[in-house]
């Protein structure tokens, strides 16, 4: 009961007698700080680019820059290039990784590769076209078949890798 009698007593002990003096002592200090705000530089005019040169070509557009180069190596005479008019033919569909030689006919003056795909065996023969890269039989052994691929370098240009299948041995 003693505690609930003091209750009061203490908290008469913090009234509002010593905020007189520090809202005084705010004002007297905010009085004697001058306020100095320096003027913000003008920005610099920006003044966008226009492009006004409509009847050349776009350098910023790569399908254009592609259609030109395209255009300028295909007028070129002697380069390597493959022949795109010529109908594609059934292995040209499938990347050369997938294509798996599984064995060799012999005909006379005659020679035959086997090459799987999935579950389906296909016969080759030299000038055959097989891959994705315009990739040509050159040579059939017993072991394997060599296939001259031509592909597009870094810079654009077309260029000859060699490749080749070996013979897979079925393991059971």
């Amino acid at each position: 009961m003693l505690a609930a009698l003091l209750a009061p007593v203490l908290l008469a002990g913090c009234g509002d007698s010593g905020m007189h003096d520090l809202q005084k002592w705010t004002e007297d200090e905010r009085g004697k700080t001058p306020v100095t705000v320096e003027k913000l530089p003008e920005p610099k005019k920006f003044t966008p680019f226009v492009y006004a040169a409509k009847n050349e070509v776009d350098p910023f557009n790569a399908m254009k820059l592609s259609v030109a180069l395209a255009r300028a190596q295909a007028n070129m005479p002697g380069k390597l290039k493959p022949d795109l008019d010529r109908r594609k033919e059934p292995l040209e569909a499938f990347p050369l990784d997938s294509i798996r030689m599984v064995g060799t006919l012999q005909k006379p003056g005659l020679s035959y590769a086997l090459l799987q795909i999935d579950k389906s065996v296909y016969q080759v023969k030299v000038g055959n076209y097989i891959g994705q890269n315009f990739g040509m039989v050159t040579r059939i052994s017993e072991s394997e078949v060599e296939v001259k691929e031509i592909v597009r370098d870094a810079s654009g240009e077309w260029v000859e890798r060699p490749a080749k299948l070996e013979l897979q041995e079925n393991k059971k």
